[in-house]
Order: structure tokens, then C-alpha cells, then sequence
């Protein structure tokens, strides 16, 4: 049973989080207020004026509260006026707007928590040559105006963590809510090592493959990129090439491991591959679907037979038209959040949430039960 609460709750939703920071709102609610009206969503505005500057401005006081924002720096569905023109929201604009948020909040509530699930500029976490550290900058700036903890999914690279050694840096990985969501969607899967093999894009995914390849107990193989370092094309280094090392595929499945899928360009190259080399089917896991040039060739792909089911969680921003694909499946973390935000403002551990194995082992030792009566069933029909 959990002890008393570290300090009245408040959850705030930024722009084009409304819908996920509600479901958030609905288990807490059912939790703690059991079906309750009474929302623990703070009301809250960030009007621009026509030049698209802009303001925050909090309908209600914060004082002695335990605020969390939640917030989605990549959500472009979100536009404003600015000069008469309909102008998206990037991520530069939603980051000013948390600020925004933090500033007008003046210090008041006892304790503020940010869940960034896909850092702002976390892909640039490091440097190779005369460049900036966005997200190093980022994290310092909302430590030095007050944010106690951040909370992120599935980072691009924890280390950047490094950046704030003395502040509370969270990063989660929805593991066991894709696995869950495999077995869902796929019933007839296998976990078992002779027919399942877990993938990992490049090199920089190896650590979340690890992880799941220990969890599950089967084998891993990998990909890595040759890019041409001669030439830059929208911001980065052409991939030339993706070479396999790993056992041999023939009539096995595998799941492609990522942390997001942008234009898609790698992961469907990598799943050509993947099916020249004998897999049976292709899944793909990643924790966000950005999904920047659309989704045609991934319908393309689809209907070609080059991979059967792509697996991304709803902590950023789908693009209109996704859920209605075939061959997409969303992972909902709406819950996960609720249970952290609760874990959290019972100033108690989250150490169960971020490490989910045994809960993996319960649902792979249910679902290897449900198997042999589900074949069966098959098999008379």
C-alpha cells in the first residue's frame, strides 16, 4: 500500500498533448479519485500575438504542488498565426513554450517534473567538429530554472544525461509495453530461439537490442552503416551501404530494434535484406514513429511483402492517415505514464517501471500457454 502523497498533484499538457495528458488524467482519476469529475489537468495558455511571440499564462495557482508537464517537442500538427500565415509549431517553438510554462509558474509549486518522451534536439548529443550541443543546453537550462526531474523515452544516447550529473534524468524504454503488443497483435508469434532473432539497425541500437535479446534469451544480429563522409545531404552523411553480421535467418522471424523511424529509408533497406537473407516475417519496434516523408513507400514496401508489421508508441505526434495503415500497430503508454507520475508523487522508487523483466517473463510464460490450445484451434479449423 502506498504511504501519503509528496504534495497535491497537477499534471500540465502541452500544445498537441491534450488527448495523451486526458488519458493520463482518466487512470489517475480512476486511481486515486475512483471515477471522479475532479481532473487533476491544470488549465493553462500559451497565446501568440500576431508576430508569433508568445506568452504562457496559468489559469490556477501551482503553490505546494507537485507539477509534471508533459510535452511533445516534435508535434508539427500544432500551428499559430504568425503575419497572417499558418505556421507549424517546431521543435524550437514547443521547447520556448515549456519554458514559457516553467517561468510563469514563478517557482511556486514544491516540485516540477518534465516528461519529454523524444528529447529535443537529442540527436545532437555530442560533437564531431565546431558544432553545438543543443540538447546538453537544453538540459541545463531547465535544471537552472527549477525542473527537479526529467523524464524521456528511449534516448537517442542517456549519456547526454552527463550534462546534469547532479539532477534527476530518467530514461524508460517501452519494452515491455512492444513486446506486449506483439503478442497482441501477432498470436502465432514465437519467442523461441530457433525461430526468433532480434535486429539491430546500426550500431548505435545495440544497447536496446542487448537488452531485449537477454530479456527474451534469443539471439541478435546487426547492421552496420557505411556512409560516404565526402558529402552531406539534409544535414547528415549519405548511407552507402548496410552490412549484416549476425547467424543465418532462413525461415526465422526477426524484430528490428530502433528508437525512431524518420523517413524510413534504413529501416526498409535493412528489411530487403533481412528477407534476401531467408526471414519469414519482419517486425519493427520503434518508440517513435516520425514518419517525415510520409507513407508511401512504407505502404509500398508493405504490399511487396518486405515487412508485415511496424510497432511505435503514441508519446509523439502520428501523422493523420497512420493509425489506418494495415501494417501499423500503436503501443499505448498512456497508462505507463499515469503509473509513473503516481510512483513519482508517492516519493517512491520507479526502479520496477524502468526495469520490467519480470512482467516480460509473466506475459512470455502466458502466452506460451495460450499457444499450443490457440494451435489447436487451428488446426481444427
Amino acid at each position: 500500500m502506498k504511504g501519503a502523497y509528496y504534495a497535491d498533484l497537477s499534471v500540465i499538457g502541452m500544445k498537441g498533448c491534450e488527448q495523451f495528458a486526458s488519458q493520463v488524467d482518466y487512470y489517475l482519476k480512476d486511481w486515486r479519485r475512483h471515477g471522479g469529475d475532479e481532473s487533476f489537468l491544470v488549465d493553462v495558455d500559451c497565446p501568440r500575438f500576431g508576430t508569433g511571440e508568445a506568452k504562457a499564462i496559468l489559469h490556477e495557482s501551482l503553490r505546494g504542488h507537485d507539477l509534471y508537464i508533459i510535452c511533445d517537442m516534435f508535434n508539427h500538427g500544432v500551428t499559430y498565426k504568425m503575419y497572417g500565415q499558418e505556421v507549424p509549431m517546431s521543435p524550437d517553438d514547443h521547447y520556448a513554450d515549456l519554458k514559457r510554462i516553467i517561468a510563469a509558474n514563478a517557482g511556486k509549486a514544491r516540485r516540477v517534473s518534465v516528461i519529454m518522451p523524444m528529447l529535443y534536439e537529442g540527436r545532437q548529443h555530442k560533437r564531431s567538429g565546431r558544432e553545438s550541443l543543443d540538447c546538453a543546453v537544453m538540459l541545463q537550462e531547465l535544471v537552472k530554472m527549477g525542473v527537479t526531474n526529467i523524464i524521456t523515452f528511449d534516448a537517442h544516447d542517456a549519456r547526454v544525461q552527463n550534462a546534469i550529473p547532479l539532477s534527476g534524468f530518467d530514461d524508460v524504454r517501452p519494452t515491455y509495453q512492444m513486446i506486449k503488443a506483439l503478442v497482441r497483435a501477432v498470436p502465432d508469434v514465437s519467442f523461441d530461439k530457433e525461430d526468433l532473432v532480434i535486429i539491430s539497425p546500426d550500431e548505435g541500437a545495440m544497447s536496446r537490442c542487448m537488452y531485449y535479446s537477454s530479456v527474451l534469451g534469443i539471439d541478435i544480429g546487426m547492421f552496420y552503416k557505411r556512409r560516404n563522409y565526402a558529402v552531406v545531404v539534409n544535414g547528415r552523411n549519405p548511407i552507402e551501404a548496410h552490412e549484416y553480421l549476425g547467424r543465418d535467418l532462413s525461415g526465422k522471424d526477426v524484430i528490428i530494434v530502433d528508437d525512431m523511424i524518420s523517413s524510413g529509408e534504413s529501416l526498409i533497406d535493412v528489411a530487403v535484406q533481412l528477407k534476401e537473407k531467408g526471414a519469414k516475417r519482419i517486425f519493427a519496434f520503434a518508440t517513435f514513429g516520425l514518419f517525415t516523408e510520409g507513407f508511401d513507400k512504407f505502404d509500398k514496401a508493405y504490399s511487396e511483402g518486405i515487412f508485415d508489421k511496424i510497432f511505435t508508441s503514441n508519446l509523439v505526434y502520428r501523422r493523420p492517415g497512420l493509425n489506418d495503415r494495415e501494417w501499423y500497430v500503436e503501443v499505448n503508454m498512456c497508462k505507463y505514464v499515469a503509473y509513473i507520475i503516481d510512483t513519482l508523487n508517492h516519493d517512491e522508487t520507479i526502479s520496477g517501471l524502468l526495469n520490467p523483466v519480470k512482467r516480460i517473463h509473466k506475459l512470455l510464460d502466458n502466452h506460451k500457454k495460450k499457444q499450443p490450445s490457440q494451435m489447436k484451434m487451428d488446426f481444427e479449423d
